[in-house]
C-alpha cells in the first residue's frame, strides 16, 4: 500500500450533513453501530464482536499525521440528525489511485446518505485522484447501487477477507474515472 502524510483533511459539505474529521468524541456512536453484526459483516476490517478500544484505536489512527487513509463522519447534527450517521473513507494508493470505502448505521439503511456522502466526496476529490475504486460484498445489493448511483463501473469479481465473518467472501470491484 502506497503510505504518504496526510496533513489536511478538508470539512465537506454535503445536502443533509457534513463530512468531517473523527474525533475522539465520535468513538461511542460509532462503537454503538458498529457492534451490530449486520454492520460489521459488510465491511472487511470490523470485527465482530467488536472487542474494547477496537473503536477507540481506529479514531487514533485516523486522526495521525501518518495515515495513508482520510475518514470521515457523516455529521447531521447542524440538520437535527445525529452526530454521526456513518463514515466515509478515501485510502491513497499508487499511481493517483484511491480507494472508497463507506457504511451508514443500520438505522439509517435506505435513505439515501451513503449515496450522498460517496457523491460529496467524489465532488470534493479531497486527494486529487484519477481513479477511484471501490469494492463490495457481493450480498450487500445495497452497497453496489450506492456506486452505480455515483457512476461507478463494475470491473469484476474478487474475494475479500472479512473479520466478522472469518472467511473470504465474494466481492464485486468498480472503478470511476475522474476529470
Amino acid at each position: 500500500m502506497f503510505q504518504t502524510t496526510i496533513s489536511n483533511q478538508p470539512v465537506i459539505e454535503a445536502e443533509r450533513f457534513i463530512l468531517r474529521p473523527l474525533r475522539r468524541s465520535d468513538a461511542g456512536l460509532i462503537s454503538m453501530y458498529t457492534a451490530d453484526k449486520r454492520l460489521a459483516e459488510g465491511t472487511r476490517a470490523i470485527p465482530h464482536p467488536l472487542p474494547p478500544g477496537t473503536t477507540e484505536n481506529f479514531i487514533a489512527r485516523a486522526m495521525a499525521e501518518t495515515r495513508s487513509e482520510d475518514v470521515w463522519a457523516l455529521d447531521g447534527s447542524a440538520h437535527g440528525l445525529a452526530e454521526v450517521l456513518g463514515l466515509v473513507s478515501l485510502t491513497r494508493h499508487e499511481g493517483a489511485q484511491s480507494e472508497v470505502g463507506f457504511w451508514v448505521g443500520p438505522g439509517f439503511w435506505n435513505t439515501g446518505f451513503a449515496s450522498e456522502a460517496v457523491a460529496a466526496l467524489i465532488a470534493a476529490n479531497p486527494h486529487r485522484a484519477r481513479t477511484l475504486i471501490a469494492e463490495v460484498f457481493q450480498d450487500s445489493p445495497g452497497s453496489a447501487r450506492v456506486l452505480t448511483h455515483n457512476g461507478f463501473a463494475y470491473l469484476g469479481d474478487a474475494e475479500a477477507w472479512s473479520l466478522a465473518r472469518n472467511a473470504r467472501v465474494p466481492t464485486w470491484t468498480y472503478v470511476k474515472k475522474l476529470g
